[in-house]
């Protein structure tokens, strides 16, 4: 039986990470077309099957085909029904304000609204991609990963191992505004006394003393962090022996501002104690509840 050609489809969210994507794959050896007209898709897999050069094609469709985007899902749809092809499709995404700050940092102007501000470029383009992400094999929330971190997640998907350097991404959050896309583990923090409903801590967070003290006082607390961290201690080992080339933790509580951010804390501390390489981020840590 011939092998399968690899076909790897990247879409997503302007601002979202496309271009270290882009790179990314090349690296991993990938023949890569960005912004490519659906018509054409075909004619490009052939091409380059009949090259004998590359088993591995991957291609950017977005939403700058304008015209042309109505297209997209029909010519996945149609990759998908062919023997010949392993095709993936990666959405990346990441929040609203996240993408905002990025055009401000780089001065563009969003392809879908090149005379209107930025964040109505946004809103036009999520709900015309909300389709396309729906049908993505792979959600990538790039909202705290660095350019960095977004090319290990992607070799750890696509790489076949070539990600070589395991990190961990701790990660704080608040039920309230939703889970995170692409977390591996999630841990429930809302069974913990909430300092939330203590006057004198309800404005403070997790990056708090006063906080962290209330928070893990209890023993119903310290018996939580002690079984918890035990399970981490025998899944993180399986997750390297596996090939993975990171692992995103996430801890929530109802607004992500007081235990979440403590637990969070603590335990990037303890894995950073055992030479883990580890990223602590509080998504909501300032968003008021």
């Amino acid at each position: 039986m011939a092998v399968q050609m690899e076909v790897l489809i990247i879409t997503g969210m302007s601002g979202a990470g496309k271009t270290v994507a882009v790179h990314s794959v090349e690296d991993l050896g990938y023949f890569v077309i960005d912004n490519m007209i659906p018509s054409l898709v075909p004619k490009f897999i052939d091409v380059v099957e009949e090259s004998k050069q590359y088993n591995k094609a991957a291609m950017v469709m977005d939403s700058r085909a304008l015209g042309f985007y109505d297209q997209i899902a029909g010519t996945i749809a149609n990759l998908r029904q062919r023997k010949d092809l392993n095709v993936n499709v990666i959405f990346l995404d990441a929040s609203d304000e996240k993408l905002v700050s990025r055009y401000k940092e780089t001065r563009r102007n969003h392809p879908l609204a090149p005379q209107g501000t930025i964040l109505q470029g946004i809103k036009k383009e999520r709900e015309l991609m909300n389709d396309l992400k729906s049908r993505a094999d792979i959600v990538i929330d790039t909202t705290t990963l660095t350019p960095r971190n977004l090319k290990l997640r992607i070799a750890d998907y696509f790489g076949e191992g070539e990600g070589s350097n395991f990190y961990i991404e701790v990660m704080s959050f608040g039920f309230k505004y939703g889970l995170p896309l692409d977390a591996d583990i999630v841990m429930d923090v809302r069974f913990l006394p909430n300092p939330f409903y203590v006057s004198e801590l309800k404005h403070l967070t997790g990056n708090d003393a006063a906080v962290q003290e209330y928070v893990m006082k209890s023993a119903t607390a310290q018996n939580f962090y002690h079984h918890f961290r035990s399970l981490l201690k025998v899944t993180i080992p399986g997750y390297i022996k596996e090939g993975k080339s990171s692992l995103t933790i996430a801890i929530g509580c109802t607004g992500g501002q007081h235990r979440s951010v403590t637990i969070a804390n603590r335990l990037a501390a303890d894995l950073k104690k055992n030479d883990y390489t580890v990223n602590v981020h509080h998504r909501d840590v300032d968003k008021a509840e």
